[in-house]
């Protein structure tokens, strides 16, 4: 299992709404403050759309800015993928192991990593927040995973660059390496 953002997508300096305010007149710390903070954790879990959430918050920050205008940039600007690590990924796979995602999302980027950006053809499941209903700091995530896949928890190994995920899917029984991008994978994997 392989996380998304910070491991698969690599962000860009400054994350993706670096160059926001300059390109689109929304300032980050405004977009965090009335939509992330409020909004986000009901939207990646499922519970509210995210269309449904940011349209009226922008009409009030940015009405200038249209929904799908802001999660077209946001996407496009959070896209770029860490080739080695997929070509790493791809031998493993080659050699017979399955290779899913497992990560925090909410379904429309969800749709656009695998689809768009190609994930589907280097992974053989996506696991995501909002369709299992948890986030990977809640052991339901693991559970559910585990119940999608028929793998034993002793079966699975997660590659996350957030040290409190893995410490819960260790505690839930899954191995865990731990991403930083310095070393390649086959080395951390032994």
């Amino acid at each position: 299992m392989v996380d998304v953002d910070g491991v698969v997508v690599v962000p860009p300096p400054g994350g993706w709404s670096a160059t926001m305010e300059a390109d689109l007149g929304l300032a980050p710390a405004t977009l965090q403050a009335r939509f992330f903070a409020p909004h986000w954790n009901d939207i990646v879990l499922g519970r509210a759309g995210l269309h449904e959430r940011l349209a009226p918050v922008l009409a009030e920050i940015a009405p200038h800015l249209s929904s799908a205008r802001l999660c077209a940039y946001w996407f496009e600007k959070d896209a770029r993928l860490d080739h080695r690590l997929l070509d790493d990924l791809a031998a493993i796979r080659a050699a017979g192991t399955q290779v899913h995602l497992a990560t925090v999302q909410e379904p429309l980027r969800a749709e656009h990593l695998w689809t768009t950006l190609g994930l589907r053809e280097h992974f053989d499941a996506m696991h995501y927040a909002a369709d299992l209903g948890a986030k990977k700091s809640d052991p339901a995530f693991y559970a559910a995973v585990e119940a999608r896949t028929g793998f034993a928890a002793s079966e699975l190994l997660l590659i996350d660059d957030t040290p409190a995920n893995l410490d819960v899917a260790r505690a839930c029984g899954w191995a865990g390496v731990h991403w930083t991008g310095a070393a390649p994978l086959p080395d951390l994997l032994g």
